[in-house]
């Protein structure tokens, strides 16, 4: 069984934390509203569960071609979580529209990800470290690469719906906010050698 604190705190901060895909869905309600933003952020869903689905074949094939890579993938798997907690650290809250010229289409919300590094490390770590070394069931497998992405889908549609409200908070409380979060991904990179 996972650390559950490490492996929640792990897709949550992950998932909420900016992104293009959060961005992306609070300036599109921004720009023309909540319900439709809404094309946009099930694109992304169906996108991420794609990308979710790929890791796990991808997971899966490589510990039972290369059984010993478990360790090598939780060096990497960890690595790439310090390396977040680092970035989130040092972050300052970005106030600008990055993404405005992207369009609000389902098509564009699912193509993101195939782009969007953010989520395609994430799927991996998340697998690899996370579920593959400890449930084998193919079904089990196929739950967590849905219900992941509606975590995913919870997080642009709160992005979405509270967007503005969301970037005045982050912006006035960034340096505590940043700093727990790092923390917690600090936390969850340990706990995968513990």
């Amino acid at each position: 069984m996972p650390n559950l604190a490490a492996f929640f705190s792990y897709v949550l901060i992950t998932t909420f934390t900016p992104g293009p895909n959060t961005i992306m869905s609070m300036s599109n309600a921004t720009r023309y509203g909540f319900r439709k933003s809404l094309p946009f952020n099930f694109g992304v869903f169906t996108g991420f569960i794609i990308i979710m689905a790929l890791s796990s074949i991808f997971s899966i094939s490589l510990y039972r071609i290369i059984p010993s890579i478990k360790p090598i993938m939780t060096i990497i798997g960890a690595a790439y979580i310090l390396y977040l907690a680092w970035k989130i650290y040092k972050s300052k809250a970005d106030t600008s529209n990055e993404y405005k010229k992207a369009t609000n289409t389902f098509i564009s919300g699912l193509l993101l990800q195939f782009v969007n590094i953010k989520v395609i490390l994430f799927c991996i770590t998340t697998i690899s470290n996370f579920i593959i070394p400890y449930y084998e069931s193919i079904f089990i497998i196929i739950l967590f690469c849905i219900a992941i992405p509606f975590v995913a889908l919870i997080s642009t549609l709160c992005w979405s719906l509270f967007g503005s409200v969301f970037q005045k908070f982050i912006s006035k409380n960034n340096k505590i906010i940043n700093t727990i979060m790092a923390l917690l991904l600090v936390y969850s990179a340990i706990s995968l050698f513990v």
